[in-house]
């Protein structure tokens, strides 16, 4: 009797590891007859649906899939979607076959072109199901989504809110390799600011490589030259490229860290500049020509090399950004050269568990404008670690019994787990990377070749394998043959994470720069794990609410934003002439008339004789002049640049105060100087001005009420004016112009080109006001920031600021100035506050 007893005591009581269907049927007969039995009574036996409930469609008779299905076997296609036949001509099979077939290709390097070879980014075919397309700067790029372009409400509260996705693929990198101070000197001929006139600090982590910058790219070989586009620069850092280099090189504990990295001008370094897809040949073309000179002068090698389709760029904005980093980005290195990623730990004795997971656990330890070089686990692998470590505690613990379920989740947590459980609970294909792909190639050596991640074919059979496996069901795993046969593709990529801020510490979102064949494998992740994807247009509403410039609409000196001016008058007219002749708006110019600023100078309120508007400075240079002679001046970007400006006006001083870091002289007691009182009141006739027009960015807030368009005319007010809305007992005060000078503001010539136009009445002439500026960037509809960014003359807003400042007692003047916005289909004036950016920032350089 004890030995039976014994032997039912060894007698597990949890299920088979193997389960036979037929058995499983036989055994559970009786029950499915009698549920059998009870749904029969009910429906008296009449299984058929009843004809009221039924649903009148052409589901079950769908005659346009059997036709798609009989062309696809008549071309023999019939079941593969992505591969085209061999015996078949190209031309025989129809375009969408074709073009779905080549899209869906994941080549290892370059980009998919159309006929008139416009380039499709790799996620072209997931936006063309979801956005408008628009064919933009040689890309088919997303313009936003469906609709009449409204929806910036909803985008607004996504970024608060949450996460939005943009893929940047079209910024193009141009590596620079050579010795540090030949690179340092390439720079400084093209760059504005240079690294080398930054901080020592600063100027430090950026050659470094622990953060990038941001500046401005000017063609070379002019003294006034032309500024092309703003530009980002990295450095790779000097520890890793020593590391990648020479193994054996020994580093100290903190001598890696991005700042305390000591300045070689005779290792050899590289170094990557972004550029915007508008102004890439013009770009690339002036790092080249900087390159060759230097060469020519020094005798050393400088390699100058494009990295176009290459390298992809995702750019991922909002504040709970990070923590879907934290979720998709999964690293598998350890990383010693970030010193912000450990806080109370040395490299020596932090531990290998902390070295690895603390890069991504604290974003407040991480600097402004830092870059992390890491390489991550494909994160189509991590969404299948998550389903199946959840998987033993919903449904697959009823049928394999809650005491297994327990058993594994408690040998989870205690460290205890068997190599069989191990491999059902791990990341699928983690332990097929091992130590070995520690050594692969970092994304600086994205141009030697970067292995392309696995097919998505082949992670969908392994998963399903995977599912059959810990279900225990005896079917053989068949294998799914690779179309990329000669390619060696990795369960890993390596990837640069910037972090973005604009400028006055508000933190943006990251930027994500990784191989190009690894945007889909990224792009798909990020979307379904909550990121809200955007377009252009939605980018662009999201730069004017954080109060950055936008490329190339805000850069009116840059031939991007000519060109882009010349493409939206040509939609413009193209949509003007579909409609009626009566139901046309008015035609206003899509391109300012900048021109018409030297007429404010001359005629205006500060009425300079016109011999002083000459660009004496710059008339010997080729290139001085701005793109089409439509924009005659320079944007001051820089604190340094515009406090030289002011520097040139000898015995009249302007009401402008640029900021400077730790500066003698704060802004109020600058505003509260009484020696510069009165000066404006002589007017501006005194000095000479032969110089050209100098621009600032500006900030426009309406004072009560109004909505400033792109495109309005920014005017200077007269003291009578500002009374008008500031008066307490005055209900609805402004200033109006008649409807008939709204037409005859701006008048069109027969070149194309729009002049200013003096009104010839007395009445016209009495609501006149003279211009000062244009609106690049209007209103952002649900913002309610309200703010509009706006480029002003330097010179008039310093004589309306005195006039302002003059008029008022010291305790009540402000650092806002009143200025006049009228749209141009607008006929009244509407007050507004103006804010020069440069008064609050250094630099006005960083872009979004």
């Amino acid at each position: 009797m004890a030995t039976d007893g014994r032997k039912r005591s060894q007698v597990s009581s949890a299920p088979p590891r193997k389960i036979s269907v037929e058995k499983f049927a036989e055994a559970r007969a009786s029950e499915l007859e009698a549920l059998h039995t009870i749904v029969s009574e009910r429906l008296n036996k009449d299984f058929r649906s009843q004809r009221s409930k039924r649903r009148r469609t052409t589901a079950h008779d769908n005659q346009a899939t059997k036709r798609r299905s009989r062309k696809k076997q008549r071309h023999g296609v019939a079941g593969q979607s992505d591969a085209l036949p061999a015996e078949k001509d190209d031309k025989n099979v129809p375009r969408r076959i074709r073009r779905r077939a080549e899209l869906k290709k994941n080549l290892e390097e370059g980009f998919c072109t159309s006929g008139d070879g416009t380039k499709r980014l790799r996620t072209h075919v997931w936006h063309a199901k979801r956005f408008t397309m628009t064919k933009l700067w040689g890309y088919y790029l997303p313009l936003g989504l469906h609709g009449r372009g409204r929806g910036s409400r909803a985008v607004l509260k996504w970024f608060k809110d949450g996460v939005l996705a943009h893929d940047a693929s079209y910024h193009v990198a141009v590596q620079l390799e050579g010795t540090e101070e030949c690179l340092l000197s390439v720079l400084r001929m093209v760059l504005v600011p240079s690294p080398s006139a930054r901080s020592e600090d600063a100027a430090r982590s950026i050659i470094a490589g622990a953060i990038y910058d941001n500046a401005m790219l000017h063609e070379f070989g002019a003294p006034c030259s032309t500024p092309i586009a703003p530009v980002t620069c990295m450095w790779r850092s000097s520890c890793q490229q020593n590391k990648d280099n020479d193994a054996s090189v020994v580093y100290d504990g903190g001598a890696c860290n991005g700042l305390e990295v000591t300045v070689r001008s005779s290792t050899l370094r590289q170094l990557w500049v972004w550029i915007h897809a508008s102004a890439f040949t013009a770009g690339y073309d002036a790092l080249k020509l900087a390159c060759q000179k230097k060469m020519e002068e020094s005798s050393r090698m400088i390699c100058c090399i494009s990295l176009e389709g290459q390298l992809a760029k995702l750019e991922v904005m909002g504040s709970k950004s990070f923590q879907l980093l934290q979720r998709t980005l999964c690293p598998v290195t350890r990383s010693n050269n970030h010193a912000w990623a450990l806080n109370r730990h040395s490299l020596a004795e932090a531990p290998d568990d902390f070295k690895s997971d603390t890069v991504l656990e604290n974003e407040v330890d991480i600097p402004s404008h830092a870059v992390l070089s890491l390489r991550v686990k494909d994160p189509r692998m991590l969404v299948e670690k998550q389903k199946t470590a959840n998987a033993p505690e919903s449904g697959c613990a009823s049928i394999l019994g809650n005491v297994q379920g327990t058993e594994d989740r408690e040998n989870a947590v205690n460290g205890n787990i068997s190599d069989k459980k191990k491999e059902r609970l791990s990341l699928m294909g983690s332990e097929l990377e091992g130590t070995g792909m520690l050594t692969e190639k970092s994304l600086w050596d994205v141009n030697s070749g970067v292995s392309p991640p696995v097919e998505d074919m082949v992670i969908c059979q392994e998963r399903y394998d995977q599912n059959k496996k810990f279900f225990c069901l005896d079917e053989s795993y068949s294998e799914v043959p690779s179309t990329s046969t000669n390619l060696q593709c990795s369960r890993s990529c390596p990837v640069l994470l910037l972090k973005n801020d604009d400028g006055r510490g508000l933190h943006i979102g990251w930027s994500v720069i990784l191989p190009l064949s690894w945007v889909r494998a990224f792009w798909v992740p990020l979307v379904s794990k909550g990121a809200h994807a955007i377009g252009v247009r939605e980018k662009h509403w999201i730069s004017c609410d954080v109060g950055l410039p936008y490329f190339p609409s805000d850069f009116p000196d840059c031939n991007a934003y000519l060109c882009l001016k010349e493409t939206e008058t040509a939609a413009s007219n193209v949509r003007e002439k579909l409609r009626p002749p009566a139901q046309r708006p008015l035609r206003v110019p899509t391109l300012p008339p900048w021109k018409s600023i030297q007429d404010s100078l001359r005629e205006g309120p500060t009425k300079m004789s016109s011999n002083s508007l000459s660009n004496s400075e710059c008339e010997s240079s080729v290139v001085t002049v701005c793109p089409g002679d439509l924009f005659d001046g320079f944007m001051a970007r820089t604190s340094f640049s515009l406090a030289n400006f002011l520097n040139k006006f000898q015995g009249f001083s302007l009401r402008l105060c640029p900021h400077v870091t730790n500066k003698p002289i704060s802004f109020t007691s600058f505003m509260r100087d009484e020696s510069k009182a009165g000066q404006s009141q002589n007017g501006m006739t005194n000095f000479s001005y032969n110089h050209k027009l100098c621009f600032v960015r500006v900030f426009l807030h309406a004072y009560k009420e109004g909505f400033f368009e792109e495109g309005a005319v920014v005017c200077a007010p007269q003291v009578t004016d500002i009374s008008l809305w500031t008066r307490s007992e005055s209900s609805d005060g402004g200033l109006q112009v008649p409807q008939s000078a709204v037409a005859s503001y701006l008048k069109e010539q027969s070149s194309g080109k729009w002049e200013l136009q003096l009104p010839e009445d007395s009445i016209s002439r009495q609501s006149y006001r003279w211009p000062i500026g244009f609106v690049t960037t209007g209103f952002v509809r649900g913002s309610k920031k309200t703010v509009a960014q706006a480029f002003c003359e330097a010179v008039l807003l310093a004589q309306i600021r005195g006039q302002q400042w003059d008029m008022m007692p010291v305790r009540r003047r402000r650092k806002e100035i009143y200025v006049l916005v009228r749209n141009l289909r607008s006929s009244a004036y509407r007050l507004a506050l103006a804010t020069i950016v440069l008064e609050d920032q250094e630099e006005d350089v960083g872009f979004f």
